[in-house]
């Protein structure tokens, strides 16, 4: 296994680590971009509060033309997944299935993951696709105005999503997986709201082509135009734990207004950092962050006028 050298090695082909490839690339950069093909973009069917796409833009066609526009101006995209990272004298090593790479810097671009309900992998990329499970109010909420909407989750967490939802609808109503986890505070803003409880745990999920069905385990059914599940998101901070980078509550990076770690030439973008989880939010991480990084590289060469 050969090993590759570049100037920037990214870790996530998301729209974060898309964008700073695009930049890098364009500062005449080497830089590889390894992508598991796990971004929480490509479950968007459909996007309509991303600028300039007023009709729309699917998660994975977005994706899509990202890739293009970064390998168009010089950028390597490798499908993979990298498993181990460590310093070296010059930068860092980078290796996993076939890979073997070093660089003198990395932008961790991994993400979160959602936690999703017990749904078949199949059935789920179906109900996404129909609008029938959704993932992310901020995104879409609006396209759920005036729906009988259901939000499986039973903590504060999803008694906040249950209550923003409440902007567009009158008709929400929140599903607990094993039992509700509610103080006195999250009752009263419920009831206040007009959210509803339903009487008993889900059991399982049905969907049709118009409905998710949710069986509940005292044998009732709750019939949605759509489902949010609110179960939370894993970080995927794999890589930065191995590095020693300091981690925000256990979970996000933490970085400066410039996107830096506290590991010197590591950077950090999109939803890994604790920020708004949005696409337009990743991007601008992806564009400062390949900046600062292009422009510490310049520094350390020489290549800037001594302050």
């Amino acid at each position: 296994m050969a090993t590759v050298h570049c100037d920037a090695l990214i870790v996530g082909g998301g729209p974060a680590g898309l964008t700073a490839a695009i930049y890098l690339a364009r500062y005449r950069r080497r830089v590889i971009v390894v992508d598991d093909g796990n971004s929480r973009a490509k479950w968007i069917p459909l996007s309509h509060n991303h600028a300039g796409f007023p009709d729309g833009i699917s998660g994975e066609e977005l994706l899509r033309r990202m890739s293009d526009q970064a390998k168009r101006f010089g950028a390597e995209i490798v499908a993979g997944h990298i498993e181990t990272v460590a310093a070296i004298a010059d930068g860092f090593h980078a290796q996993g299935a076939g890979l073997d790479i070093t660089a003198r810097t990395i932008l961790l671009a991994t993400g979160v993951e959602n936690r999703r309900p017990p749904i078949d992998p199949d059935i789920h990329r179906l109900a996404l696709d129909r609008g029938l499970l959704r993932y992310c109010p901020v995104c879409d909420g609006y396209e759920a105005s005036g729906q009988e909407i259901g939000v499986i989750g039973a903590n504060t967490h999803a008694v906040a999503e249950a209550l923003f939802l409440r902007t567009y609808s009158d008709r929400v109503t929140l599903i607990a997986l094993e039992g509700f986890e509610l103080d006195a505070d999250d009752h009263k803003a419920l009831a206040t709201a007009g959210v509803g409880l339903a009487p008993s745990t889900l059991g399982h999920l049905e969907f049709s082509e118009t409905e998710a069905n949710a069986q509940l385990a005292n044998g009732d059914t709750l019939r949605f135009d759509t489902i949010y599940p609110a179960l939370g998101s894993d970080s995927k901070n794999e890589l930065a734990r191995q590095l020693g980078i300091e981690l925000s509550d256990d979970r996000c990076i933490v970085v400066d207004a410039k996107q830096r770690t506290s590991l010197a030439s590591i950077y950090a973008a999109g939803d890994i950092v604790m920020s708004l989880d949005q696409i337009s939010v990743s991007m601008g991480h992806g564009a400062v962050a390949a900046t600062a990084l292009h422009n510490d590289l310049r520094e350390h060469d020489g290549e800037t006028r001594p302050s």
